[in-house]
């Protein structure tokens, strides 16, 4: 069985479809990530609605020298573990970007494959988390954008990671 969950706010959203992406006979393998942006300085992992926000802080923090991978987790179950692993091997820091609580998280699973493989020899700077604050989702507009991962977070996350200098 196979089980997938649509994130209900990216319903009338639009964004660029491939030729291939619109053939009646297109699918998405299960288990591989995919690589939205190359990057050689920090790798924002994320999946569903916050690909977006690291797709944003890629293209905001060109501008600062900041090269960001964005590496978009299209399934969860099996997770793209090699593809974790190579980006963070690649990039030395790693951000990861969810909705979710950040307890028994995405974010926490990915930290414990940085921390229980031989990733961890190649991180320059500690992994960071950006998650949904731990608190029961808010139905107000203003309360729930104040409960979930912003564009600025995200940018504040990345700052962390690449600013961190390993000292001797």
């Amino acid at each position: 069985p196979v089980v997938i969950l649509e994130h209900e706010l990216l319903y009338g959203v639009s964004f660029p479809m491939s030729d291939e992406a619109m053939k009646s006979d297109f699918i998405v393998p299960i288990g591989p990530a995919k690589i939205e942006v190359e990057g050689s300085d920090v790798t924002v992992i994320s999946f569903s609605k916050t690909v977006e926000l690291g797709l944003q802080a890629a293209e905001q923090l060109k501008g600062e020298g900041i090269s960001v991978e964005v590496v978009n987790l299209l399934t969860l179950r099996p997770l793209a573990r090699k593809t974790i692993f190579e980006s963070a091997k690649k990039t030395g820091r790693v951000v990861v970007v969810e909705q979710g609580w950040p307890q028994c998280g995405i974010s926490a699973e990915i930290a414990a494959i940085l921390m229980e493989t031989d990733a961890f020899n190649y991180l320059d700077a500690p992994m960071e988390r950006v998650t949904g604050a731990d608190v029961p989702m808010p139905y107000a507009t203003a309360l729930e954008a104040a409960a979930l991962p912003q564009i600025d977070d995200v940018i504040a996350a990345i700052h962390r990671t690449t600013y961190r200098q390993l000292v001797a």
